[in-house]
């Protein structure tokens, strides 16, 4: 959420950046427009009470001397209601005020290259050689039938098109998976956690995933949760409404969780097999580092999350996204894709982003910052994440690519530890 002291000094400035995004900037002229009957309210109100607290005095004076203060008494009541329906117009306004600000972006940093699509995106990366081979390269969905590791018909059986079944060495290769990259992050620093996968409103909006995405979400409606996008959201939520010790940070974590989308806006995009599921497994890497440290936390990030694929041995790419396509909440995003040998394209299976203090001024994550009078004052904490990373797509670009003429998988060798066996 941005501040709303930054729209009332420098309007044009987030305007400009808004426009950036392709947003529409009038938002930030109704903002303006409220804020000013906020600052509106809250000068009346404080007159007012001025006032009562003045006349108060007067009448235990004129009280004291067994005086007549009726009349002032009478005039205070009226004052005490004015100072009500004043306050009440105040916290309209905020409320009126904090719904906008909910659907306003961040905004992207000056080093965000500038565009009007994901056309506009930079490659900036190309790592490892896209493998030859002379015999026809079976797509996931072929290799999981005929391995007898994934079953997608029988996935969506039970739950639906969307969801997938893993079997046998299928989901000992999953598994193995998650363990590895769990491993290799926790090697990196970050304290491995273990979060609910359902989570209250308040968590979700201070994650800033709801109101404005929340027709992707799958919410349970009795209970008022909701099944986590991503561990983004417990994770960040975990140091809500605290305050950090600077020597503490940065404090990272990386956790596992199944993650659940209800992909509202996907109709007419490749849905098969894992290029586009309702539930995924992932790894996040989540980071509350100090502001000054941010950018350079991301690029540390980035490589934590490319470390798994280059141990791996899986061809991938990095794009820096232009301004029109970052994520809502951050103010720069890469996004790190594999290549599919089958579908004979990348497919997205990280982005790391910086999210600066937009989703901490909301979960209310803060430190306390040492001024040069050697006193303190409080201010946000930055937030980064990254996915370390979503399994679905990794899982396609690995068995395509390790797929042998006879139809086998050969396991990649930094997860034979892991899985027990060396083929599939």
């Amino acid at each position: 959420m941005l501040d709303v002291k930054l729209i009332r000094d420098n309007p044009e400035f987030v305007k400009s950046k808004l426009k950036l995004r392709n947003e529409n900037p009038d938002i930030i002229d109704k903002i303006q427009e409220l804020d000013r009957i906020r600052l509106e309210f809250i000068r009346k109100s404080e007159t007012l009470k001025e006032l009562k607290n003045s006349v108060s005095d007067e009448i235990a004076v004129i009280k004291k001397s067994k005086g007549d203060a009726s009349g002032k008494i009478s005039e205070m009541k009226k004052v005490a209601e004015e100072i009500k329906t004043l306050d009440e117009g105040l916290r309209n306004t905020d409320s009126e005020i904090d719904i906008l600000l909910k659907y306003i972006p961040n905004l992207p940093h000056d080093s965000v290259p500038e565009g009007k699509s994901e056309k506009d995106n930079v490659q900036i990366l190309e790592w490892g050689e896209k493998k030859t081979v002379d015999f026809r390269i079976s797509d996931h969905i072929e290799l999981g039938k005929k391995l007898d590791i994934l079953d997608f018909e029988r996935g969506a059986k039970i739950s639906g098109s969307g969801f997938s079944l893993y079997k046998g060495k299928g989901a000992k290769l999953e598994r193995a998976l998650i363990n590895f990259m769990l491993d290799e992050q926790i090697k990196n620093g970050y304290t491995e956690v273990m979060t609910p996968v359902l989570v209250s409103r308040a968590s979700m909006e201070a994650a800033e995933k709801v109101p404005k995405f929340e027709d992707d979400m799958y919410y349970m409606e009795k209970d008022d949760l909701f099944a986590i996008p991503t561990a983004e959201v417990p994770i960040l939520n975990i140091h809500r409404d605290e305050i950090l010790k600077p020597e503490d940070l940065p404090v990272k974590y990386c956790g596992f969780t199944n993650c659940f989308r209800r992909e509202a806006g996907s109709y007419g995009k490749d849905t098969k097999g894992f290029l586009r599921v309702h539930q995924f497994n992932k790894v996040e890497l989540i980071n509350f580092c100090l502001p000054e440290n941010s950018y350079t936390e991301l690029e540390k990030m980035l490589e934590d999350a490319l470390g798994i694929l280059r141990k791996l041995n899986i061809y991938h790419r990095v794009i820096e996204l232009c301004s029109a396509d970052i994520g809502f909440a951050a103010a720069k995003c890469y996004d790190i894709e594999v290549w599919s040998y089958a579908e004979n394209k990348w497919l997205e299976t990280s982005s790391v982003s910086n999210c600066t203090d937009f989703q901490t001024r909301r979960a209310m994550v803060r430190y306390r910052k040492v001024l040069e009078s050697n006193k303190t004052r409080t201010e946000f904490v930055h937030a980064l994440n990254g996915s370390g990373l979503a399994t679905s797509r990794l899982m396609v670009a690995l068995l395509e690519a390790y797929q042998t003429e006879s139809g086998n998988i050969s396991v990649p060798e930094v997860l034979r530890s892991y899985t027990g066996f060396d083929v599939i």
